[in-house]
C-alpha cells in the first residue's frame, strides 16, 4: 500500500518586514507547507525570526531573486513601491506574488501592469491582499446570502470604517495617507463578496484627508444598486460596520467588522446571526482564510487581477488620492 505523494513545501520571499509583515509571518508560520525562503527591506532591521531559525535577508529583491528561487513572493512594503516591486519578481521569478492591499498607488501603474501580461501570466501570477474580504463576519453573511436567493438582488449599502488614526497627528498621514487610502479599498474589496462593483458617482475627501464620503454603483442579479461608504480617523476608537439592504424582500444584513458579528432580520422577525468569541486577532482571522485560499491551488477571485483592477480604478477615482 502506497502513501500520500510527498508535496514539497511553498518557499515564500517576504519583501517588507514592517507591522502588517507580522501578521503574515504568523499565520504563514502556523502552515505547515510553507518555508520562508528569504525576507527582503531596505532599511536596517532586526533579523526575522521564522519558527526559531533566520531566513536569509537582503537589502533589495534583486539580490535575494539572484539567490533563490521563491514559489510565492509576498510585498508587504509601502504602496507606492508595489509596482516596481511586482514588475521585478514577474521579470526575474516564476513565483507567484501577493500585493498587500492596495495593488498599486496610481492609474499609470496599474495600466503598466496591464501591458506587462502580454510578455508574463500577470493575471495567472499576480493577487492582491484583499483581507477584509476573508473576515468571518463577512464569510457568514456570504454564504448566507447564497441560501438564501429568494431575498432578490442588494438594493443598497451603507458602510462606515472609524479609525482613530487622528490620534497620531502627522504620523497617520506618512503611514496611511488618507482615510480613503486606507479604509477605502477595505471597503471595496468587502463588497465584491456580495455585488459586482461597477463605477464611482461621487466622491468628496474632507478633513484634510483624514475623512471621505463616497457612492459608489453596483449590479446585483442585473439590477443596480448604490453603495454609499463613509471613511473618517476623527474617532476615539475603531469601529467598522456594513449594512446590506435588500429592497424587495425588506431584509437587511448588519455587519460588525471590529466584533466580527452579524445579523440578518426582516422588520422585527430575526433570519439569522454569528457570533465571534474574540480569542482570534482580526487580522489573524482575515489572513488564515485568505493564505488558505491562495494556496489551494483555487484562489477566490477577489484576490485575482481582475479584481485588483476593478477596485483599483474605481479606489483612485477620488481627487486627492
Amino acid at each position: 500500500m502506497t502513501g500520500p505523494a510527498h508535496v514539497d513545501p511553498v518557499r515564500v520571499g517576504l519583501v517588507g518586514v514592517g507591522i502588517i509583515a507580522e501578521t503574515h509571518l504568523a499565520v504563514l508560520a502556523e502552515r505547515d507547507d510553507v518555508v520562508m525562503e528569504f525576507t527582503v527591506d531596505s532599511r536596517p532591521v532586526e533579523p526575522v525570526e521564522f519558527r526559531g531559525a533566520t531566513p536569509p535577508h537582503y537589502s533589495s529583491l534583486a539580490q535575494a531573486l539572484e539567490a533563490h528561487q521563491p514559489d510565492l513572493v509576498v510585498l508587504a512594503t509601502p504602496t507606492e513601491t508595489h509596482a516596481e516591486l511586482a514588475v521585478l519578481a514577474l521579470l526575474r521569478s516564476t513565483a507567484r506574488v501577493l500585493v498587500e492591499k492596495p495593488l498599486v498607488h496610481d492609474l499609470a501603474s496599474l495600466m503598466e501592469l496591464c501591458e506587462l501580461d502580454g510578455k508574463v501570466d500577470v493575471r495567472g501570477r499576480v493577487f492582491t491582499a484583499h483581507h477584509f474580504a476573508f473576515s468571518p463576519e463577512v464569510d457568514w453573511a456570504s454564504e448566507l446570502i447564497g441560501v438564501n436567493s429568494g431575498w432578490g438582488p442588494i438594493t443598497a449599502v451603507t458602510s462606515a470604517f472609524y479609525d482613530p488614526y487622528v490620534l497620531r497627528g502627522p504620523e497617520a498621514f506618512a503611514s496611511y495617507v488618507s482615510s480613503w487610502t486606507d479604509s477605502g479599498v477595505n471597503q471595496l474589496s468587502m463588497l465584491t463578496r456580495f455585488v459586482d462593483l461597477t463605477e464611482i458617482t461621487s466622491a468628496r475627501q474632507t478633513d484634510g484627508g483624514a475623512s471621505a464620503w463616497c457612492t459608489v454603483d453596483f449590479r446585483s442579479h442585473g439590477e443596480v444598486g448604490t453603495a454609499r461608504l463613509r471613511s473618517s480617523w476623527l474617532t476615539g476608537s475603531s469601529s467598522k460596520e456594513s449594512s446590506l439592504v435588500f429592497g424587495r424582500s425588506g431584509v437587511e444584513v448588519w455587519i460588525d467588522h471590529t466584533a466580527m458579528t452579524g445579523f440578518a432580520a426582516r422588520q422585527g422577525e430575526l433570519l439569522g446571526s454569528f457570533g465571534n468569541d474574540g480569542r482570534t486577532a482580526r487580522k489573524i482571522a482575515h489572513y488564515r482564510p485568505l493564505y488558505a485560499s491562495l494556496l489551494s491551488g483555487r484562489p477566490d477571485p477577489v484576490l485575482g487581477f481582475d479584481a485588483a483592477a476593478t477596485i483599483t480604478a474605481i479606489h483612485r477615482a477620488v481627487p486627492g488620492v
